[in-house]
């Protein structure tokens, strides 16, 4: 059995439009359309490098740990064509440090979270290169979670599989917001997550 440093996630409230309203930066602007989902690219492993060698060329030594997360991770699985990363600072509160830097990429902040693990986002949406930026300290246990979960569906294709027809479902609903359809994908996560930690497959004997 495993023994990892991160522990299942406590249960979270869906967001409400109040609290996406808090947390955003910029224009609130509702989505209100279905998730448009992709089949696996094999372009995306690069595109994470260049978005990722974006952010080491300005924050340097500053930036303690980048990893490409989110299903674009995952070879094999559907997602939004958008890369999602994990990049650890010393302190995500001390904006000053990174967010300058990295709008000079590009990169602009659009949600920040005080009260979820000080998560903070910023977006990049080049013509060619669209990437969700994911802020934590290092050894957040969320994104070990988020990488511990990647690690898994990298090599688990029953829960890959599962996890892929479970997004498809949710795809063919509309949404108001992007993080509604995330919310919705909690549950099914968490049971990954589950077997993940165990290290027991799923349908094992």
């Amino acid at each position: 059995m495993r023994n990892p440093k991160w522990s299942l996630p406590a249960a979270r409230e869906p967001a409400t439009e109040a609290y996406l309203e808090s947390i955003t930066i910029g224009e609130h602007k509702p989505l209100n359309d279905r998730i448009q989902l992709a089949p696996y690219d094999a372009n995306w492993p690069s595109m994470f490098s260049r978005a990722a060698q974006k952010v080491r060329s300005v924050l340097s030594d500053g930036a303690l740990q980048i990893e490409h997360v989110g299903s674009t991770a995952v070879p094999g699985l559907s997602a939004k064509p958008i890369i999602d990363m994990v990049l650890a600072v010393e302190d995500p509160r001390d904006e000053a440090s990174y967010v300058a830097p990295l709008e000079s990429q590009d990169f602009v902040l659009r949600k920040r979270e005080p009260d979820w693990f000080e998560h903070r986002l910023l977006i990049l949406r080049e013509s060619d290169l669209a990437c969700n930026l994911h802020v934590f300290a290092l050894h957040c246990e969320e994104s070990e979670r988020m990488i511990a979960f990647r690690d898994w569906l990298r090599v688990q294709d029953a829960d890959r599989e599962l996890y892929e027809s479970t997004k498809k479902v949710l795809a063919t609903q509309t949404w108001r917001h992007v993080q509604n359809y995330a919310d919705a994908k909690s549950e099914i996560i968490r049971k990954i997550l589950e077997r993940a930690r165990t290290g027991i497959p799923r349908n094992s004997p």
